[in-house]
């Protein structure tokens, strides 16, 4: 019967493998630059579930069909830390069996961050991540605490051994200063953990130095093994632990599965499952030791009030990843580019920058050029960040829209969407959800709850799907929008109930208005009946031509029946929108240039009309 079963899953598995063109553009790269393309593949479109989600997936994600059980099995779940691949475990759960706190094995199961959630101090999407949140034996959880893995020492007896023989001890692994405790998993599943961790480092590289990757007051006492850096990411100690791992534990059909099962559900691989070849062609670096030449005539490209532009002359050093950027004195951003905005500064004041490369070894070269600059009195741009839509409609019809009019581009990695919600007798604000990658000037996204059905946009059409406490508001709650702790924008007033004027309802932000404000004021907004998502996601029209640049045009112009478009990687356009001078919706496309450059208009009327081009927008006429 298991012949059977496994012959007639194989169709299955192999559809289920990473899609066409899924590493598009991996094929000649190593090292970093590696790792940060497969950063941005996994990172975008993929879909962040609630928390208590997790533990009906685990159904689809976790069942034992490779031990215990075969292909049959529809309820007990494979707990790697209680496993005994070659015997018959001491316990077995269901997800009926999930509990708070154990104090024996055995009697019950929870969801285990293997990258402990202290990390990331449980702030969602990293919280509810399925690559590495799994489910295990409760008392081992807690045991395990937020100790790192590792080889637990083997000359003296165990703080704790196992049922299946994993342990907690004394740190044993080698070239590490760290002397506290570490949990041991068993050989069958060294490899697993690894490349989920290094799935970690990759899936969320552009927040790995606002972590909490220093745990202690030195070295010997530090239980996390991040070393702060974007690239390489982990303790050297610990870095060559995870690759001895990946190659002692090649990768098995269970995980082969588990990836396949968990990109049903979240829209992402783990790229060390498919490729464990990418573990050595990113991290099997030598560095030299030679430390890098500076990067020379470092200028300011632009001016505003609240934000200059800087370029410079890279380092002519072909190892050198990075730069970090000084703001009088100050570490306050990096970038692998040669360019950088750095805003959130103030009207009319004096600022010096410098730059600095540095290389895989982290040699950092002395400092450029130093240039002062004074920001303008004012300009016409937003300060900041912008919430320009707020869908609260029936069921999880939820949705934020967001607008950047900052005039340059913005990194998102500092942002969060925070919601307060009440218990009791008290509001409290739960740990938020943190937004990613970059948003270019005059772009419009939005953030979409996963099970929402409204009829103007999808999870494929939205920036961010997440299923967080944030996106489960009903009208009562305080919304905000965070860079770092400050507030940027607000839906509601604190410390009450918002439902009069948040409830049942969709808010269209005035075009008349021009900057965020941390104080809530309906008067800044049009009400709309429940559900209504018009140009939801869409730049206003009358917004759209202080665009400075687009990476699409238009041809001819005018157009007649059929209008061409001219731009790079015209096949990967997800979306198409024709939008009159009015703002309304005529027409919109999904996949439009899969097979062409150009878009059938005949029965469009005479006039002028933006096309939107996912976050881009062209101005047309039509004769």
């Amino acid at each position: 019967m298991k012949r059977i079963l496994f012959l007639i899953l194989l169709p299955f598995i192999a559809e289920a493998q990473a899609p066409s063109g899924y590493y598009d553009g991996t094929s000649t790269l190593t090292g970093y630059v590696l790792k940060s393309k497969l950063h941005q593949i996994i990172s975008e479109k993929n879909i962040n579930w609630h928390y208590g989600d997790l533990t009906n997936f685990y159904n689809q994600t976790d069942l034992d069909k490779y031990y215990d059980h075969d292909a049959s099995n529809t309820t007990i779940l494979l707990d790697i830390y209680s496993e005994i691949p070659n015997g018959s475990d001491s316990y077995e759960y269901t997800t009926a069996n999930i509990v708070g706190s154990a104090s024996a094995e055995g009697q019950g199961w929870n969801r285990e961050h293997m990258m402990p959630q202290s990390t990331f101090n449980s702030n969602y999407p990293m919280y509810s991540d399925l690559f590495y949140v799994i489910p295990t034996d409760a008392r081992i959880n807690q045991l395990r605490s937020n100790y790192p893995y590792g080889i637990a020492k083997a000359s003296t007896t165990p703080f704790y051994t196992f049922t299946n023989g994993s342990k907690i001890n004394t740190n044993a692994t080698a070239g590490s200063g760290y002397s506290g405790r570490v949990y041991e998993p068993i050989d069958e599943f060294k490899g697993d953990i690894a490349r989920s961790l290094l799935y970690f480092a990759v899936r969320y590289e552009g927040k790995l130095s606002s972590f909490n990757f220093y745990n202690g007051s030195s070295a010997a006492n530090d239980t996390s093994p991040l070393d702060g850096t974007e690239e390489k990411s982990f303790e050297n100690w610990y870095l060559a632990l995870l690759l001895q791992w990946n190659a002692q534990d090649p990768v098995s059909q269970k995980e082969i599965d588990r990836n396949n099962a968990v990109y049903a559900i979240q829209k992402n691989r783990n790229p060390f499952i498919d490729h464990p070849e990418w573990v050595n062609a990113i991290w099997s670096q030598t560095p030299d030791a030679a430390v890098p030449q500076a990067p020379s005539n470092l200028n300011v490209a632009k001016t505003s009030a609240y934000f200059v532009t800087l370029n410079w002359n890279a380092s002519p050093d072909t190892d050198v990843i990075g730069y970090k950027i000084y703001q009088n004195g100050v570490l306050v951003a990096t970038t692998k580019n040669t360019s950088v905005d750095i805003d959130h500064l103030l009207p009319s004041t004096a600022y010096q920058f410098t730059v600095k490369a540095y290389d895989n070894g982290y040699l950092e070269s002395s400092e450029s050029n130093l240039i002062s600059v004074t920001t303008l009195p004012n300009d016409i741009f937003a300060k900041d960040l912008m919430i320009t839509k707020y869908i609260e409609g029936t069921a999880n019809n939820k949705a934020i829209e967001i607008t950047n009019k900052t005039g340059h581009s913005v990194n998102l990695d500092k942002y969060r969407l925070s919601i307060q919600l009440y218990s009791g007798t008290n509001y409290y604000f739960p740990a938020p959800f943190e937004l990613e990658g970059t948003v270019q000037n005059n772009e419009t996204f939005v953030i979409l709850n996963p099970n929402a059905e409204l009829s103007c946009i999808s999870n494929e059409q939205s920036k961010f799907v997440t299923a967080a406490p944030q996106m489960t508001f009903a009208g009562s709650q305080y919304l905000e929008l965070r860079y770092g702790s400050q507030t940027v924008d607000a839906m509601g007033t604190k410390d009450m109930s918002n439902f009069s004027t948040l409830g049942n309802i969709s808010l269209y932000r005035s075009n008349s208005v021009k900057q965020p404000t941390a104080n809530f004021d309906l008067a800044e907004w049009q009400s709309h009946e429940t559900n209504y998502c018009e140009n939801l996601g869409i730049l206003d029209a009358t917004d759209v031509s202080i665009f400075s640049e687009n990476d699409f045009s238009v041809y001819p112009n005018p157009v007649g029946d059929w209008l061409s478009v001219k731009g790079k990687q015209l096949e990967k356009v997800q979306k198409v929108s024709l939008v009159d001078a009015s703002g309304k919706l005529l027409m919109q496309e999904n996949n439009p240039f899969k097979n062409g450059n150009s878009w059938n208009v005949q029965h469009v009327k005479p006039g002028v009309y933006i096309l939107k081009i996912d976050h881009r927008a062209v101005k047309f006429i039509k004769k």
